[in-house]
């Protein structure tokens, strides 16, 4: 079986489909607001009634619960509001500070193969890291994106992205979120992603003062190469 690596090579959709939809929210989005917008959007996609969208907003301090989330890894269950969630993965942590791209994409005019699209939502964040010669790892054993810190420890890595996402007549919504200055210890809530030997970082964490347009700019450069043409809704 091939390794996710190999995989994330580009997404394209068929010849002749129509750009994605490129939507930057304004303000903090509730997460059940977020939720029905993306349920109705992607009905209207498999439909053939709507474009393909992806959505970037910030969320106030919450959790949410993946499929797979273990009742345990809920650290400080009135710490924020934790919501339940349709998409696969554990607990994690959505606030200010916080890319969250929601990705509706109609994979039946790209390729039906769930491993490869997240292996190219993978591809997405790492090659958008890059751009700030940042370099994120994946692995094999675990979805995300990780960056090595040698100065903790000779083994000690962090998650910077996280994926996860729920596919529903081969239309794809959830997506993934990249830290670029949330309050990191606001993941001190849960076990991030069930991951509980690794922590977890930010690009300004990082030694890098960005700010949310200049990802969001990266973000779409990115997307455009992996995933093909956009246009701003």
């Amino acid at each position: 079986m091939k390794t996710r690596e190999a995989l994330a090579v580009s997404f394209l959709p068929q010849p002749g489909s129509e750009p994605v939809e490129w939507v930057n929210a304004e303000g903090l989005v509730g997460y059940d607001e977020a939720v029905a917008e993306m349920d109705a959007r992607a009905a209207l996609i498999a439909d053939g009634k709507a474009r393909e969208r992806v959505w970037l907003i910030e969320h106030p301090p919450l959790y949410t619960a993946g499929t797979s989330a273990r009742e345990a890894d809920l650290i400080e269950p009135e710490r924020f509001p934790v919501h339940q969630s349709g998409r696969g993965g554990q607990f994690t942590y959505h606030g200010p500070g916080q890319r969250v791209a929601y990705v509706m994409l109609d994979l039946k005019r790209r390729d039906p193969d769930l491993r490869r699209f997240v292996a190219a939502l993978e591809g997405w964040l790492i090659g958008t890291l890059q751009r700030f010669n940042v370099r994120g790892e994946r692995r094999e054993d675990r979805v995300g994106v990780w960056v090595r810190r040698p100065e903790k420890g000779a083994d000690c890595e962090d998650k910077i992205a996280a994926i996860g996402i729920r596919v529903r007549r081969w239309v794809s919504f959830h997506g993934i979120s990249l830290n670029v200055e949330p309050e990191l210890s606001h993941f001190g809530g849960i076990v991030p992603c069930g991951v509980s030997d690794q922590g977890v970082t930010s690009l300004v964490d990082l030694g890098l003062p960005v700010t949310l347009p200049e990802v969001d700019s990266m973000l779409r450069a990115e997307f455009e190469r992996i995933f093909g043409a956009t246009v701003l809704a």
